[in-house]
């Protein structure tokens, strides 16, 4: 038993480490762990993509709920996609990548972005404007790091 626990932390540490270098935080190749990034600005919820409607775009796999808004991300993915790769975006103003949990996102100024949990979500959000400005400036030194 203790041997497959170490087992299953090593392959863990390893998924952890390879999304990390990662551009675009996707746990097992899937950006935003499956949710369909349209449906967070047309219906302000985290809704479930589908494999019947994925789309490859910047090496990784993109879910989607319809084909509507597969096709509106096929058109503008930079305009859908969230920011910071998905990784936090608190985490990326304070210099370092971190995963993120699919319940802390929130569109600002019709951009998409993501928090590690709720917690740092509610840091993030006493001063976002501030938060984002210094994340814009860090995000292209950080974003291809590990």
């Amino acid at each position: 038993m203790k041997r497959i626990i170490v087992i299953l932390l090593i392959v863990f540490a390893g998924t952890y480490a390879t999304a990390q270098k990662a551009e675009i935080f996707s746990p097992g190749g899937i950006a935003i762990k499956g949710y369909d990034a349209v449906a967070f600005f047309k219906r302000s919820k985290p809704v479930k993509g589908v494999d019947k409607y994925s789309y490859q775009w910047n090496n990784v796999t993109w879910l989607f709920s319809d084909e509507e808004n597969r096709a509106a991300f096929k058109g503008s993915p930079e305009k859908y996609a969230p920011q910071y790769g998905g990784y936090c975006a608190y985490g990326i103003s304070e210099g370092h990548k971190a995963p993120t949990e699919t319940d802390t996102w929130s569109v600002i100024n019709d951009k998409l972005y993501f928090n590690y949990n709720k917690k740092v979500k509610e840091m993030w959000q006493k001063d976002e404007e501030n938060h984002i400005k210094i994340a814009d400036q860090k995000w292209p030194a950080i974003k291809n790091a590990e």
